[in-house]
C-alpha cells in the first residue's frame, strides 16, 4: 500500500458536507465519502466530541487522518471518521463547546478553525488491503466491536439494508426490541444478537452466505418472528428480559402451545419467592424446569453449623461420620417440590449421597 502526505485545512474538509442519513455522509466538497460501508456509525460522545474541538482551538496536532485514493479525485475515510464528523458537527452549529457555538466565537477564532491544517495520509491500494489498514490504524479506546470488524469484511447491499433496520438510533429493530434485547443499534449490537439467533452463533458463516443477497429481509422477518413470540407469552419486563437468549429459547420451544395466563401467574411467584436469587433466569426455567438457572438461595454457613452439630456429624442418609468442609447443606423437601431454604428444611450430606439423591 501507497501512503502519501495531503494538506487540508477544516474549511476544505467541511466543503459540500452532507449527512444524508443511511444515503451517506460526504466532506470536501463532495469528493470525501466520510461514512464508506465498512465504517461504523458516530459514536461520540458529547465530551469526546468536545475535546476534539478543544484540540484544535488550542492548534494541538488532532493525530493523524487516514484516506483511501478510490480514483478520479474521490475519497473515502479509512480512519478518523469520529474526529471528521466532530469537526463538521460543531462547524455545523450542533453543540456548543463551554457555552460558544462556532458562530458565537470572535472573528480571529472561527478563522483559525477554518485554517486549521489537518494530518491526512492518503493511501493507495486493494479493498483488502485498505479494510486491514483500517482495523490497524482504528482509535484506541474506541476499539471495534467484533460486529464492527465484520462488518468491514462482508460489505454489499446485504449489509446495507441489514443496517438500515438494525444500526440506526430509533430504527426499526431498536424500536421493536428495546424492552427484551441488550445492546446500542449503532455499536452493531442489535444486528449481533440477530445475526446469532438465526444461525445458532455463527455470525460468520451467515453474513458469509448472505452478503451479495439484495436485502435482509429474511434476517428482519426472522428477528421479528422472535419478537412477536416473546411478547405473545410472556409480560414484558425489560429488567429481566433484556440478557435471555430469546433466539435459543425460540428455537427450541416455540413449536410448543403455551399458556401465557399461567406464565405470568409463576412469573410472579418467583420473583416474589426469596429462594430465587437470578430473576432474569425465570423464563429459562419457566420453558426448561431446570432450577439451576434460578440460582436458588443456597443454606447461610450458621445454618449448615447448627445442623451439622445435630447430626452429630454424620450423613443424615448414610449415617458415615464426616468433617464439616466434606459434606454439603440439601433441602429436604426439594425447592420444586414447595421445600424453603430454611433450617427445618435442611440436612447435612456428604458429597456422594447428595450427589446421588439429586440424580433421582
Amino acid at each position: 500500500m501507497k501512503i502519501t502526505p495531503l494538506k487540508a485545512t477544516v474549511r476544505e474538509l467541511v466543503e459540500g458536507y452532507e449527512d444524508s442519513g443511511e444515503d451517506g455522509v460526504v466532506g470536501y466538497g463532495g469528493k470525501l465519502d466520510i461514512r464508506p460501508p465498512y465504517q461504523r456509525e458516530f459514536v461520540y460522545n458529547d465530551a469526546q466530541q468536545v475535546e476534539v474541538i478543544r484540540t484544535v482551538l488550542q492548534g494541538f496536532p488532532l493525530n493523524v487522518i487516514y484516506w483511501a485514493d478510490k480514483g478520479g479525485g474521490q475519497f473515502e475515510i479509512i480512519d478518523g471518521q469520529q474526529r471528521t464528523l466532530s469537526i463538521a458537527h460543531y462547524v455545523d452549529g450542533d453543540f456548543s463547546v463551554d457555552g460558544l457555538y462556532f458562530d458565537n466565537q470572535p472573528d480571529d477564532i472561527r478563522s483559525g478553525i477554518w485554517d486549521y491544517l489537518l494530518m491526512v495520509y492518503v493511501c493507495i491500494g486493494t479493498t483488502s488491503e485498505k479494510l486491514a489498514w483500517f482495523k490497524r490504524v482504528n482509535i484506541a479506546g474506541e476499539e471495534l466491536t467484533p460486529q464492527e470488524l465484520l462488518n468491514s469484511v462482508y460489505t454489499g447491499s446485504w449489509l446495507s439494508d441489514a443496517k438500515r433496520k438494525f444500526s440506526q438510533t430509533n430504527g426499526p429493530a431498536y424500536r421493536l426490541a428495546r424492552h427484551h434485547v441488550k445492546g446500542t443499534p449503532i455499536r452493531q449490537e442489535l444486528l449481533e444478537i440477530a445475526l446469532k439467533w438465526i444461525n445458532n452463533g455463527d455470525v460468520r458463516g451467515y453474513m458469509g452466505l448472505h452478503q451479495n443477497d439484495p436485502n435482509a429481509l429474511e434476517l428482519w422477518l426472522y428477528f421479528k418472528s422472535v419478537i412477536k413470540w416473546v411478547k405473545s407469552n410472556f409480560k414484558t419486563r425489560p429488567s429481566l428480559m433484556k440478557s435471555v437468549d430469546w433466539g435459543r429459547l425460540h428455537r427450541e420451544h416455540s413449536a410448543r402451545e403455551l399458556d401465557p395466563v399461567a406464565l405470568e401467574e409463576e412469573t410472579l411467584l418467583l420473583i416474589n419467592d426469596e429462594d430465587v436469587t437470578k430473576h432474569s433466569g425465570i423464563y429459562e426455567y419457566l420453558l426448561t424446569r431446570d432450577d439451576r438457572h434460578l440460582n436458588i438461595r443456597a443454606f447461610d454457613k450458621r445454618i449448615k453449623q447448627r445442623v451439622y452439630e445435630r447430626q452429630k456429624g454424620c450423613c443424615a442418609i448414610t449415617g458415615e461420620k464426616l468433617p464439616i468442609d466434606k459434606m454439603e447443606a440439601d433441602h429436604i423437601t426439594p425447592w420444586s417440590e414447595g421445600g424453603q431454604t430454611v433450617e427445618e428444611n435442611c440436612q447435612m450430606l456428604s458429597k456422594d449421597a447428595n450427589r446421588r439423591k439429586g440424580a433421582k
